[in-house]
């Protein structure tokens, strides 16, 4: 069975420099391109090193193996590497705010040495994307994006409104959170859709847990062979159970699907401060007290539940307020 036994002990190292690319993995059989990001905000190491891991365990899976067969080709790529160094959201802005078709033909056109450092990964990004692109010409483009939050209380998928997205996401056994990309603007979900590329392209973002929670590592190594499962790149008798167990076992008193009911937008010089001790999935009131700002203190505008609650200084987003979709009135 692939990959029955990891740990966050097998994980190396956080590159520290500018390598960007984790790994390559590419099967006899032609399929789709996986790209695998791990560390697009660089305070989350859960997503690299969980790449870093996995493609470990993809070198020796055929001699464990003999009946393994891969179809496609997997690429795992660091995200925001000149953040990743410093162990910071981001050095100048957003990564995950910044793909959108001009922003990117603005970079793809400005000489190097005009650009800022998000602007030069966004560059160097697309550049590697495209050129592995052109190499493979897959018969499809999957994205998963993977990300990690301040707070605890629960893992969660957000997927686009392309149904493949949607199940893509339904098999990764978290909650399903939908209108996330109407709340924000510019990330790599609203970039990678058939619109922008020449083949059918789709993307999901999978949030693994706490930043420095040990399993969110095992998480994000369950959900990458979960996606390979659904996308056709590995067989599923090839998959161990024990991946699904551990997303299951995580997300089972919460909701299946989820929606958006709003986002706190955080504009500069606002001062924002969360509440303390909010996780997660946490059922909220209407007119609760949830943070404080310079303009004087913020209230839930709906019952629901609070999502990724901002504990960090760097971040355009104070938090997101979800509910579920039986729930809607």
């Amino acid at each position: 069975m692939i990959f029955t036994n990891f740990s966050r002990k097998a994980a190396k190292a956080m590159d520290t420099g500018t390598e960007r690319i984790i790994g390559q993995y590419e099967g006899a059989e032609k399929g789709p391109l996986l790209i695998c990001l791990g560390g697009m905000h660089g305070n989350e190491p859960a997503g690299v090193q969980a790449l870093e891991i996995l493609f470990k365990l993809l070198e020796i899976e055929p001699e464990t193996n003999p009946n393994f067969q891969f179809r496609g080709r997997l690429l795992g790529l660091r995200g925001n590497v000149r953040a990743i160094s410093r162990k910071m959201r981001y050095l100048e802005k957003d990564l995950n705010r910044q793909w959108t078709p001009a922003n990117i033909n603005r970079v793809k056109s400005t000489p190097t040495l005009h650009l800022n450092a998000e602007d030069l990964e966004l560059k160097e990004l697309i550049t590697l994307i495209e050129h592995n692109i052109k190499a493979y010409q897959p018969e499809k483009i999957v994205l998963l994006d993977l990300h990690t939050t301040t707070a605890y209380g629960g893992i969660f998928s957000i997927a686009t409104d392309d149904p493949e997205s949607v199940q893509i996401a339904v098999g990764l056994h978290a909650p399903v959170v939908k209108g996330m990309l109407e709340g924000i603007r510019g990330t790599t979900l609203h970039y990678f859709n058939s619109d922008n590329f020449n083949c059918p392209t789709v993307g999901v973002c999978f949030e693994s847990g706490q930043h420095d929670e040990p399993l969110s590592v095992n998480r994000a190594i369950a959900s990458i062979i979960n996606c390979m499962r659904t996308v056709g790149c590995v067989r599923a008798e090839h998959v161990e159970n024990r991946h699904d167990a551990l997303l299951i076992e995580y997300s089972k008193n919460l909701p299946k699907v989820l929606e958006l009911i709003m986002c706190h937008e955080i504009e500069p010089g606002d001062d924002f401060h969360m509440m303390p001790n909010y996780e997660n999935f946490q059922a909220v009131k209407k007119g609760e007290l949830l943070a404080h700002d310079r303009h004087g203190p913020i209230f839930a505008q709906a019952d629901g539940r609070i999502l990724m609650p901002l504990y960090q200084q760097q971040g355009d987003d104070g938090f997101f307020l979800i509910r579920n979709v039986e729930e809607k009135e």
